[in-house]
């Protein structure tokens, strides 16, 4: 890819959200890595894949979503709840 390594090394988490952004904006995994890595800022496509997965469910990320999935506080989440 633009003559840099291909190989990505990412926890299981970071393949499974990238997978759900990529059906959710119906492109492939090739493309989104392409796009990213054309306007990364990051120093390595691994850091701006992981920026970008960061990026893309904070700005889907609002209080009312938050409050209407019942995820409840930080607190509740640590003791269990």
């Amino acid at each position: 890819m633009n003559g840099h390594r291909t190989s990505l090394r990412l926890e299981q988490t970071m393949w499974d959200s990238i997978a759900e952004i990529c059906s959710r904006e119906r492109t492939g995994l090739g493309e989104l890595c392409y796009t990213i890595d054309q306007r990364r800022v990051e120093s390595t496509l691994t850091a701006a894949l992981r920026s970008y997965v960061v990026k893309y469910f904070r700005s889907a990320a609002t209080e009312e979503g938050h409050a209407s999935a019942g995820h409840g506080t930080f607190h509740e989440a640590l003791n269990g709840r």
